[in-house]
């Protein structure tokens, strides 16, 4: 298994090596010495979550507020196409996104850190999605944002085929300052060496 940075400080995307033959694959999908060389604390996760969505569908883009969450996502089976949006105050890419497929054959993962948004559109029928996440979830501290935000202009891939109701009401960045001025994220400066 191999990381790389990306263009956000500490969103690391981790790229496995599956084994393949006539039975299908096998695929180490996490690693503690790789996640602690690219300065993830591998036994920082507490939780481990799963969703299954049908083709098109978006869910995001969501953020935890305060101290925030950072996850490892994954999509198991299928494919979903990855948006990450940088809303650390301080950051030299605030309000910044990127975007990557993560594809249930490659068994790619994206590491995001607190105070990034996140959201994703499944781009097969259907596609699950795991989640190592590093606190218990507390609702009072979710955040939506409307995944059409005009400020960000992300390109889904696919027309919208259903949401959340909180999701599909979900308001732009424009009429968030108060709650995102609440995110205490901030960007580390001791990262690890580049990957």
């Amino acid at each position: 298994m191999r990381w790389s940075s990306t263009r956000i400080p500490g969103v690391i995307e981790f790229t496995p090596s599956p084994h393949v033959d006539d039975r299908g694959f096998f695929s180490r999908t996490f690693d503690a010495d790789v996640a602690r060389e690219a300065g993830v604390d591998p036994h920082g996760f507490v939780q481990d979550s799963m969703s299954r969505s049908r083709q098109g569908v978006i869910r995001g883009l969501h953020v935890r507020v305060g101290d925030g969450e950072s996850k490892l996502v994954r999509c198991s089976s299928g494919r979903v196409f990855d948006v990450v949006v940088d809303l650390r105050p301080g950051s030299p890419t605030h309000l910044e996104w990127i975007s990557v497929v993560l594809d249930g054959e490659q068994q790619n993962s994206i590491y995001i850190p607190a105070g990034c948004a996140h959201g994703f559109q499944a781009l097969t029928e259907p596609a699950d999605t795991a989640y190592r996440i590093d606190r218990r979830h507390d609702p009072h501290e979710d955040l939506t944002i409307a995944h059409d935000d005009p400020q960000l202009a992300v390109p889904w891939p696919l027309p919208a085929v259903a949401m959340s109701r909180s999701d599909a009401t979900a308001p732009p960045l424009a009429q968030l300052s108060a709650s995102l001025s609440t995110i205490r994220a901030g960007v580390r400066t001791d990262g690890p060496p580049a990957g």
